[in-house]
């Protein structure tokens, strides 16, 4: 079979069109009727989005194998648009998830400045604690379906953008090392308060300064989390070679594969 005559088998049996495949690919209608045809073949990397789309190995699309092979040693192929929207999706998400752990943080406040009074405290610890958690959901949302597969199989880019990727997440490290170290020391500080008064001290000397305790705790927490969720996405793109020896990485490709098979 011929690149062309297996890619136009693939279509069919994916029941997609040559429009809906083409807008998979980010090309036009006439270029998939002239690639099934066998009057040209696409550039590298929309063969490797099409081994993507199709769940096929380059080799069965290039040599002249009859049957598809399903083995996904080699990786998903992810174009720089596809590395750049889930970089800006992890961006928008960091922000609810860090508002969201620093509002919880935030609403244990009222509970010490109300003097313990449940009917003046409880209110505003309601409403913290409740958009804390409306913050959690709003980032399930914003993360999109289509970038669970980046997570689940070893990936493959271009060189040039992997370079480019790599020197990102050096720079990126280097500009979150202070701002991390702030944060951490910011949330240590406030633990640290709170843990000496309690169990050295426990004269209730302290409990007045518990408000800004909490706040300090508070920024922490919403500093390290905001920073190390956004270093984490780029460490899965530049490093993934790491990501993937992982054994958590490996386990769920696993059941993964099952899964697939059932």
């Amino acid at each position: 079979m011929t690149f062309g005559e297996k890619l136009f088998q693939l279509r069919k049996e994916k029941g997609l069109s040559q429009e809906a495949l083409a807008e998979k690919l980010n090309t036009t209608r006439q270029a998939i009727s002239k690639w099934e045809n066998g009057q040209g073949y696409p550039e590298t990397e929309k063969i490797l989005m099409i081994g993507n789309v199709f769940e096929v190995s380059m080799d069965y699309l290039l040599k002249d194998s009859v049957e598809p092979s399903n083995d996904k040693q080699a990786g998903y192929y992810v174009s720089k648009e596809m590395a750049e929207g889930y970089l800006l999706s992890v961006h928008k998400a960091s922000k609810y998830v860090a508002s969201g752990f620093f509002l919880i943080a935030l609403s244990l406040i009222p509970y010490f400045i109300f003097n313990q009074d449940p009917a003046k405290y409880m209110i505003p610890t309601i409403i913290l604690a409740t958009v804390g958690i409306g913050m959690f959901v709003s980032a399930s949302f914003i993360q999109e379906d289509q970038y669970k597969v980046l997570k689940t199989e070893p990936l493959l880019f271009d060189e040039k953008y992997l370079k480019e990727l790599n020197t990102r997440y050096e720079n990126l490290k280097k500009r979150y090392f202070a701002i991390n170290l702030v944060g951490t020391s910011l949330f240590v500080a406030g633990i640290i308060a709170i843990g000496i008064e309690r169990r050295f001290i426990d004269t209730g000397f302290l409990m007045p300064y518990y408000p800004v305790c909490i706040g300090l705790i508070a920024i922490g927490v919403h500093i390290i989390t905001r920073t190390s969720t956004l270093i984490d996405a780029y460490k899965l793109l530049a490093k993934n070679e790491l990501y993937t020896t992982k054994f958590g990485f490996k386990f769920k490709r696993k059941i993964k594969r099952k899964f697939d098979d059932l």
